[in-house]
């Protein structure tokens, strides 16, 4: 089974990173961008079959190690 983690800096979190991503989109002429969130997508090849037992440890691995759950959300999809 594959999970795809998504993570991404909570709301009210600073994001200079998204930042220099919007004004870099202005200069190259592409207006209109209000805001830009970035974040990072982790994919993962489980060898568990059941999706419930997968969720749950692949939150258990969010919540570990692959988010900072102070500053980060993260969203688990499986395939």
């Amino acid at each position: 089974m594959k999970a795809r983690v998504t993570v991404t800096l909570r709301d009210g979190v600073l994001d200079p990173q998204g930042e220099a991503i919007r004004q870099a989109l202005g200069t190259l002429g592409f207006g209109g961008v209000g805001g830009v969130r970035q974040g990072k997508v982790i994919e993962l090849d489980l060898a568990e079959t059941d999706p419930e037992a997968a969720r749950a440890q692949v939150a258990r691995m969010c919540e570990t190690l692959l988010a900072n759950t102070v500053i980060e959300t993260y969203a688990i999809a499986l395939d």
